[in-house]
């Protein structure tokens, strides 16, 4: 990551300012899953005429249902095509998926850490969730933070793009009231986790917490994420860390430090001590009993089938 707080490759279009709806991903995982592609499926399957038709949705529409499956982590992009991500495979999958019609607590959960805990594809997301420390705020505070940021790494972006894109970022967590149109009262994907309150006509309070909802593992899903993100992470990180760093689940899930601590103390009898918490003379750290790729992925695969356990 260069010396931006925004990341690489900052992002403020793409949804064609529609917030993500209830069953977009299951829609766009189908389509590159599904017969005649099986997991790979060439690029214009979102661009052209039959597009429309078998998504059921405009032109935008279908670009915004693209652009939110790719920031989820559902699709992965390549040149010519759009792959089936491993995840998205584990939980939308009709014969084995976790969770086929995205209807669990858990997979909402799981999609706002893709959008809020990488600043490349979906920048205003992370922005608000890691870099806004102000309990209220209104959407001219957040649009003029960011133009200063992008002004500071000379990036241009126009004003009303940057507007657009903070209004959809609320709007995914908060649906717009005195709004006459069905799309802007349907209720957001996002706006179930009540991370975000409307306090009035222009202002917006964090709810922070310990977000009973959130499942132990997809805490431990999301931890192990971040610590893959860290250059030299090793096998021991401190709970600072995990509390309060930009990208942290304490930063994106808004979880005060007691809830933290609960969490990774959960963590540790669910993993079976694969992840540990000491507190010792006032050291908090969390060790990783083998950080390899390998056991890695396996542990995250393995959190993801706790996270939606119906014991």
């Amino acid at each position: 990551m260069n010396d931006s707080i925004l990341g690489k490759k900052p992002q403020f279009s793409g949804h064609e300012t529609f917030p993500l709806r209830q069953l977009w991903l299951k829609k766009a995982f189908d389509a590159v899953e599904n017969r005649p592609y099986f997991g790979e499926a060439p690029k214009h399957i979102f661009a052209d005429e039959e597009a429309i038709v078998d998504f059921g949705v405009g032109k935008n529409m279908v670009s915004s249902i693209r652009f939110w499956a790719v920031a989820c982590n559902v699709l992965e992009e390549s040149n010519d095509s759009y792959k089936v991500t491993s995840v998205a495979d584990a939980l939308f999958n009709e014969f084995h998926g976790l969770d086929p019609y995205c209807e669990n607590i858990s997979t909402v959960w799981l999609m706002h850490w893709f959008l809020a805990s990488n600043p490349d594809r979906t920048t205003t997301w992370y922005y608000l969730f890691n870099h806004v420390v102000q309990q209220v705020f209104d959407r001219d505070f957040i649009g003029k933070a960011l133009a200063g940021e992008l002004e500071s790494i000379k990036a241009k972006i126009s004003q009303a793009t940057l507007k657009r894109d903070v209004e959809c970022c609320i709007r995914s967590y908060v649906p717009r009231a005195n709004s006459d149109s069905p799309e802007d009262l349907s209720e957001p994907l996002l706006g179930e986790l009540g991370l975000i309150v409307h306090n009035s006509k222009d202002s917006f309070e964090f709810r922070r917490g310990a977000k009973r909802s959130l499942h132990d593992g997809i805490f431990g899903y999301a931890l192990l994420d971040y610590w893959e993100r860290l250059e030299a992470s090793g096998s021991v990180m401190a709970f600072d860390r995990v509390a309060h760093d930009y990208g942290s689940p304490g930063r994106v899930f808004k979880i005060d430090e007691n809830g933290i601590a609960e969490r990774l103390i959960s963590l540790e009898q669910i993993t079976n001590g694969q992840i540990q918490w000491t507190e010792q003379a006032g050291l908090r750290q969390v060790t990783l009993k083998n950080n390899s790729e390998k056991s890695v992925k396996a542990l995250k695969e393995k959190l993801l089938k706790i996270a939606y356990s119906k014991d």
